[in-house]
């Protein structure tokens, strides 16, 4: 049976809470958008194979009358683990050509068999849903005979635009980092003209691609001397392309108490609704997890709220519809500044939405996050069991479920000498953790922690 929270979002992009769905989670969307606009002249770097592992999250909010395409079958370990946890299992289609350089959009329209598949659930009322909407899933969806739950991709890129969520906070009278859009070399030097003694001061600047997403297409300017080097740059690209175009938002540092993210969902008929209010835990720029539910006063939720309404009814206007994850953040002097950024799509928090509502009784804290591993070999999943089956969760509201598994051997399937790490390599474990109060959260994280680090030093003993 499906989760209230999915049968919601499927009324919203649907009209139906029973329309079924195939889920599709891109993670490389930001970079297919980005192909149209002028960003920072840094390599963007291709989607890492823990980055495009990350899709099988989207298990976690499909439920048992839908589908989700994944580039490779999930563990049947860890499959059974989730049905044991108490989740409602999507089907599992994974494409018969896939070859890894390339995106699950990729392999599904390389695949007879899938598209034949996808054909018969188009047939039967089945909706597309990306995780973000371009042109290579429009395609998808055309040859699947499959209906978009999403806006056509031209509407979606536009309005996930950096410099698109700065001028709706300006137009909309909620209070802006301060800060300037830039989309000329020209425009981008006057502004770092203007703020050269705040960079002489010390005071660093954030400059940030239109299209970048978790601390890509990101650059902190600490001096004059940095900026000085990025105009350069710029400079050295305009004249070998001829294009002086730069697509970039400019802004203060500010120093801050948290960063949040909530999520919207925008009905077909404009109706929208604040699904939730998160902390979100970063580090330079790039996403780790989420705190739930966020340390906010009534006052500071309250502004939450508002501004949450004021991106709707914009985004609405504007052609859009489906869900939305806004960056927010709190000030060091606890001024709360609404709109850091808007994700016309579904984003980690929207994965999380399922389990909680499974997992989380009302009045406890959670935190999803993920950890870090160092592997010798690949994995696999009965180890990840055994070890956390170590940390004590004798109080009845602890628990810790793993929610991405596939992140934790995707570099191991890479060869050595195709960009394969000859002896160890990175993975990462996604799980979300609930404890009565943030001091038992705090004691259960580092348990986990500890946990995950022994079975890292334990596989690397190995070698």
């Amino acid at each position: 049976m499906s989760t209230g929270y999915l049968r919601k979002l499927k009324r919203a992009l649907t009209g139906s809470a029973d329309t079924p769905l195939v889920l599709l989670c891109n993670f490389e969307a930001e970079a297919r958008w980005a192909r149209n606009h002028v960003g920072l002249p840094v390599p963007s770097g291709a989607t890492s194979p823990v980055v495009a592992a990350m899709e099988e999250l989207g298990v976690l909010l499909a439920g048992a009358g839908d589908a989700i395409l994944l580039s490779r079958p999930l563990d049947p370990d860890y499959r059974d683990y989730l049905a044991r946890q108490g989740l409602a299992l999507p089907t599992m289609l994974v494409p018969e050509n896939c070859r890894p350089e390339r995106s699950t959009t990729a392999n599904a329209l390389d695949s007879p068999v899938l598209l034949d598949r996808l054909r018969q659930l188009g047939a039967a009322g089945a909706h597309l849903l990306p995780m973000g909407t371009t042109a290579d899933e429009e395609e998808l969806a055309r040859r699947g005979g499959l209906t978009l739950a999403t806006p056509a991709a031209a509407v979606v890129e536009r309005v996930n635009s950096k410099i698109y969520s700065r001028r709706l906070a300006e137009a909309a009278g909620l209070r802006p980092v301060p800060g300037v859009c830039c989309e000329t070399r020209q425009e981008l030097a006057e502004v770092l003209t203007h703020h050269r003694l705040r960079l002489e001061s010390g005071e660093p600047l954030v400059v940030k691609d239109a299209y970048g997403v978790s601390g890509k297409g990101l650059l902190v300017l600490e001096n004059p001397g940095r900026a000085a080097q990025l105009l350069r740059m710029v400079d050295r690209r305009a004249a070998r392309t001829g294009d002086d175009r730069i697509h970039v938002v400019v802004e203060e540092w500010l120093p801050k108490r948290c960063d949040l993210n909530y999520q919207i969902t925008i009905a077909r008929d404009g109706r929208a609704e604040l699904d939730f209010v998160k902390q979100a835990l970063t580090a330079q720029g790039v996403h780790q997890g989420h705190l739930m539910p966020a340390e906010l006063s009534d006052g500071q939720y309250r502004q939450i709220e508002y501004a949450a309404g004021a991106v709707a009814d914009r985004l609405y206007a504007d052609g859009y519809h489906g869900v939305v994850g806004v960056d927010a953040i709190v000030g060091a002097d606890e001024t709360v500044y609404p709109v850091l950024e808007i994700n016309a799509r579904l984003n980690m928090s929207t994965y999380q939405g399922g389990v909680t509502e499974l997992c989380q009784p009302p009045g406890t804290v959670a935190l999803a996050r993920h950890y870090p591993l160092r592997l010798a070999a690949s994995l696999e999943f009965d180890a990840v069991r055994r070890a956390l089956a170590t940390v004590a969760t004798a109080r009845d509201t602890q628990r810790v479920l793993v929610t991405c598994f596939a992140t934790v051997t995707a570099n191991a399937l890479l060869p050595v000498g195709a960009g394969g790490p000859p002896e160890s390599f990175d993975g990462r474990l996604y799980a979300l953790l609930v404890a009565a109060d943030r001091d038992q959260l705090d004691d259960l994280d580092r348990a986990v922690q500890a946990a995950v680090t022994t079975l890292s030093v334990a596989e690397e003993s190995h070698a």
